[in-house]
């Protein structure tokens, strides 16, 4: 079937929601969200420590937010990308506080700001302990009650539609590539599908909200749906892709090996809370990397906690809030408090155990403060977006406001452009033949566990050309098997996910293999010197 919508947003995200918001009140087009499982699965709804901004001037100031920025991004930040998400978050936060939002507030009504790693003042807005599944209800039931938004939950999109599908051959030198939409692939069940179908959505403006890619490793804080499907897209279909070297691993992940997709996220705001970094013996150890012990930036964090951990045979090391108010502890950290309990961990009394997981991707597709890639009529927002905000490492809750600072101006100068655009009737349907055997099915998880071990050991916290090279060749395996049993079959999400999968682990080595240096999350043993450093 052709589906036409004005604007086609591919993911429901903070990203996604927001900017779906934003067009639908201007009334100027039909508005489809295409859902890759439910609203509430998003990687937004597992973001616990808050959302970052400037709101009170007395304490704080917008100079302070872009310095701090700048500087845990290791000085290679886009300077424009953090004054305008700076500069822009506090009216972004009001909008979403209309949209239904709570953020918890003093007994004056004021915020009530936490401070993490990396931010030198309190100027984290959160709700409790699960702020981004309290900004994902809230968009969720906005999203939902809004009467101009098509909502298509369990739907996922396969490619993008391009010149490429016209016939005309398209490289990554051709002069103005432009989406035209989607394919995208229709679940069991809906309107009559006996089979997974591959419908064609047409679109005068595409934007991509897909989320990261943490589902590539074997742990990680993110959902199994994590499996960077946007970047993946448009890499094939030759748009720009930069800063894929810069992966975030938390430090802190409950260490549990029954949950690792997604493996529950001790937020860092626990550790500005007072929580203390220790040995399972209850020696501290941060004291031996950085002055700002266990508030130091994330990837300092992470690399601290690996080394110990290989230093002493541990899979896992502590983070002790015991000697904080018990009644505070709950208060603030409730779900925490739950999830450690469910476990036998009491961490009123017990040291939580904890490990580093993939977390954040810095990189992704590159767009301009608009947040247009670089195909016309293709936007992409959020985790999958590459902004220059981050630069080679995110600072703490930086990433939920980007989301929707960059919502508001795509959705402007989408609104101001989409008349420009047309639909193209002369893109042909899915070729979907072939079939899919069980036997093959067990070829894909396979493969899939493959790409995990072979990103986790090689591409990780600390690489080295060595390991990098070989997760190059393992990949280039999986790439050529999977591309060849792709053609074979008929489209899944399953083969679709581990093609995206392969695909992005290929853009992490690529470019962690091309900066010869260490920089930002990205630490090679090759090069152990900063670029700063090479001269002296």
């Amino acid at each position: 079937m052709v589906y036409k919508y004005d604007f086609l947003i591919i993911g429901a995200g903070v990203a996604g929601m927001s900017y779906a918001l934003k067009v639908a009140r201007a009334h100027k087009g039909k508005i489809c969200l295409i859902c890759k499982t439910s609203l509430d699965e998003a990687n937004t709804s597992f973001a616990q420590g808050g959302v970052a901004s400037v709101t009170n001037l007395k304490l704080d100031t917008f100079d302070k937010h872009i310095a701090d920025t700048i500087i845990a991004g290791d000085f290679i930040s886009d300077r424009q990308a953090v004054e305008q998400v700076v500069r822009m978050a506090p009216s972004q936060i009001e909008e979403l506080v209309q949209w239904g939002v709570n953020f918890d507030r003093k007994e004056n009504g004021q915020f009530d700001l936490h401070r993490e790693g990396g931010h030198s003042e309190f100027r984290i807005l959160h709700h409790a302990d699960d702020t981004g599944a309290e900004i994902q209800r809230g968009l969720m039931e906005a999203v939902r009650n809004c009467p101009d938004i098509d909502v298509k939950e369990n739907h996922f999109a396969v490619e993008i539609i391009t010149q490429h599908h016209l016939g005309v051959r398209v490289t990554r030198r051709s002069p103005n590539i432009k989406c035209y939409g989607a394919y995208v692939l229709a679940p069991k069940g809906v309107k009559g599908v006996k089979e997974g179908r591959v419908d064609t959505y047409l679109a005068k403006c595409t934007v991509m909200c897909t989320g990261g890619c943490g589902a590539v490793y074997m742990t990680t804080s993110n959902p199994v749906i994590a499996t960077g499907d946007g970047v993946a897209m448009v890499h094939r279909a030759k748009g720009t892709i930069a800063d894929m070297e810069f992966v975030q691993f938390h430090p802190t992940v409950l260490h549990n090996p029954n949950e690792t997709h997604p493996a529950y996220l001790i937020t860092e705001a626990m550790r500005g809370y007072g929580g203390v970094l220790k040995l399972p013996n209850g020696e501290t150890f941060m004291e031996k990397y950085d002055e700002r012990l266990s508030l130091a930036p994330r990837d300092i964090v992470a690399r601290a906690i690996d080394k110990e951990m290989k230093i002493h045979g541990l899979d896992h090391v502590c983070l002790d809030v015991t000697h904080k108010d018990p009644a505070e502890t709950k208060k603030h950290f409730p779900n925490i408090y739950q999830k450690c309990l469910s476990i036998g961990i009491d961490i009123t009394t017990d040291y939580i155990p904890v490990r580093p997981a993939a977390h954040y991707m810095c990189g992704g597709i590159k767009v301009d403060l608009n947040g247009q890639t670089s195909i016309k009529g293709l936007y992409a927002l959020g985790e999958c977006s590459c902004t220059g905000l981050h630069g080679g490492n995110r600072l703490a809750s930086n990433s939920l406001i980007e989301a929707v600072v960059y919502a508001e101006t795509a959705a402007r100068h989408s609104l101001e452009h989409v008349d420009l655009y047309d639909f193209n009737e002369q893109v042909p349907e899915w070729n979907d033949e072939g079939t899919m055997t069980n036997e093959e099915k067990v070829l894909i998880t396979q493969s899939v566990k493959e790409v995990n071990q072979i990103m986790s050991n090689y591409v990780g916290i600390v690489r080295s050309d060595l390991r990098l090279h070989r997760a190059w060749d393992r990949l280039d395996m999986l790439y050529e098997e999977t591309e060849r049993l792709f053609k074979r079959v008929k489209a899944s999400r399953d083969i679709c996910e581990l093609r995206n999968m392969i695909n992005v682990g290929y853009l992490i080595t690529r470019w962690a293999l091309e900066r010869k240096e260490c920089r930002g999350l990205h630490y090679t043993t090759d090069y152990p010197h900063h670029a700063y450093d090479q001269g002296k």
